[in-house]
């Protein structure tokens, strides 16, 4: 005998409670959406009136930021969304009565939580295909439009090419964060584009305000001669190019896709660089999406509690500090992924593991 509401396919309860938790995650996110960007317009306002910008670059800017932003809010609306639905199902006795129908917590989370997954899939789609070059176009308005910083170079093959005062540049990876250059080539060239000079190095760094290169061959090709070579241990290389020069031209891995980043591992681990850094933003963009159904586990479990506790308020801020504690968790074992402290892929999937093993241990205990 089949029990209430028991049918195959969607019922008319899924739909009901689909609906419900959808148009709250729709309210939500565009909530948030709205309020990312008044906050963001007021922290970036004093660089767009120092630079003068216009009102196309200024919508320009954040209409390429919407994709990112999109990312980074869905995982708190769906939980919000969870603990909105269940919430208010818990408050107007709503779950009582589906118990009385023989249908479980769990069957009824089912939708929401298939819900979750789809969203996360949608989640990762949109960080592989729209993410990147929407960053990419947010760097150039920021650099090149409104700061007016000349882009003499292009990143292809996943290496630096720049077209320097001196010559042509060639870097293999440039390291922003520490301002650091890695697999150096700089071809001096005369008036008329004849090679006269060109410096190799292993390494390049940023020190007081000139750049020090370490391992150096420099071959000179004097006119009607044979090319003279020399190498030194490290030397100071004078070009007139500071690190934020590059920093338009380098791109960091919230401009890559998930396949683009993974390729570009492959090519400096083959040149024998260190790829921990990248490594850790790899398995992190295979992370990151899933936390949504997490998330709406923990809404389910905190709306659950508040029928016993008697808040929903209550419940509410439980789980917010729950989910916002997601953030510092994840960006404080990516740091240690980052660093090498720990191995990437746990960096990258700590905090995940942890807040599924807590959502699984609440939901266990309460009353289905």
């Amino acid at each position: 005998m089949k029990k209430p509401f028991e049918t195959t396919g969607l019922t008319i309860l899924d739909r009901y409670i689909l609906k419900e938790f959808l148009l709250n995650l729709l309210l939500i996110l565009a909530s948030l959406v709205v309020l990312f960007l008044v906050v963001d317009f007021f922290q970036r306002i004093r660089m767009f009136i120092s630079n003068s910008a216009t009102v196309g670059q200024v919508a320009a800017y954040f209409f390429y930021s919407m994709p990112m932003i999109l990312v980074q809010m869905i995982p708190v609306s769906v939980l919000l969304s969870s603990l909105i639905t269940f919430g208010t199902f818990s408050k107007y006795c709503e779950l009582v009565a589906l118990r009385a129908s023989g249908v479980s917590l769990y069957r009824a989370a089912l939708p929401p939580l298939l819900c979750a997954l789809a969203i996360a899939l949608v989640t990762f789609l949109i960080s592989e295909f729209i993410t990147p070059y929407a960053n990419q176009r947010v760097k150039h308005t920021k650099y090149v439009e409104i700061q007016n910083r000349t882009q003499t170079g292009t990143f292809k093959h996943h290496e630096i090419w720049y077209r320097g005062e001196p010559g042509i540049y060639n870097f293999s990876v440039f390291d922003p964060h520490t301002n650091m250059l890695r697999g150096i080539r700089i071809n001096y060239l005369d008036e008329s584009m004849n090679l006269v000079k060109r410096i190799d190095a292993a390494e390049g760094r940023w020190r007081n305000e000139t750049w020090v290169f370490h391992r150096v061959m420099i071959a000179t090709f004097p006119e009607g001669d044979f090319p003279h070579v020399e190498t030194r241990k490290s030397m100071k290389i004078d070009i007139p190019e500071k690190p934020q020069d590059f920093l338009v031209v380098q791109r960091e891995p919230d401009e890559m896709g998930f396949g683009e980043l993974k390729r570009y591992i492959t090519k400096i681990r083959s040149e024998g660089y260190d790829a921990g850094r990248y490594l850790a933003d790899l398995h992190g963009k295979a992370a990151f999406p899933f936390v949504s159904v997490i998330m709406a586990v923990l809404g389910l479990c905190f709306a659950a509690r508040s029928e016993r506790s008697g808040g929903i308020a209550q419940g509410i801020g439980i789980g917010i500090a729950t989910g916002l504690s997601y953030w510092l968790v994840f960006a404080f074992t990516m740091s240690l992924g980052r660093s090498g402290t720990l191995p990437p892929v746990i960096g990258a999937w700590a905090a995940n593991i942890l807040f599924l093993a807590a959502s699984i241990f609440l939901l266990r205990r309460i009353r289905t």
